[in-house]
């Protein structure tokens, strides 16, 4: 088999990938991997073959990243639209208090059990509690 019919089926393989994941990035990898191909079929050496796949997939990645449909890709938590959880009210039981006087909990909010933590003034009590914030699995609450 030649090697630009390696290259050729390494950037197939990764156009085929790329449809599950649906980011883009796998078909700029696969650009890389046609200009690979082209280069083998151009009779270049191996390791221009590598560089010339390398500097094509990550220019390719690059500009996809600046461009439009990149910048709706990597959008931070701050720039996200805010949770519809914010603002909801929550009942805790129990309040674990640790060794530094924060105070954490385990509670049922929307049919699962969550780590709660307290944000606010003083040693919480049992009771009724307000959503402020969301951090990873971690519900943050207040009066």
């Amino acid at each position: 088999m030649t090697q630009s019919l390696v290259w050729a089926g390494v950037a197939a393989a990764l156009a085929i990938l790329e449809l599950f994941s649906g980011t883009f990035y796998l078909l700029m990898i696969a650009l890389g991997a046609a200009a690979g191909a082209l280069a083998a079929w151009l009779a270049f050496a191996l390791a221009w073959q590598f560089l010339i796949a390398g500097g094509v997939g990550i220019a390719a990645t690059v500009l996809l990243r600046r461009s439009r449909f990149g910048k709706s890709l990597h959008a931070t938590t701050s720039s996200a639209p805010a949770s519809l959880d914010i603002g909801q009210r929550i009942d805790v039981d129990v309040w674990d208090i640790d060794g530094h006087g924060a105070a954490h909990a385990r509670s049922r909010y929307r049919g699962a059990l969550w780590d709660i933590d307290y944000v606010g003034e003083g040693v919480p009590s049992a009771g009724n509690f307000r959503i402020v914030a969301i951090v990873g699995s971690r519900l943050r609450v207040g009066v």
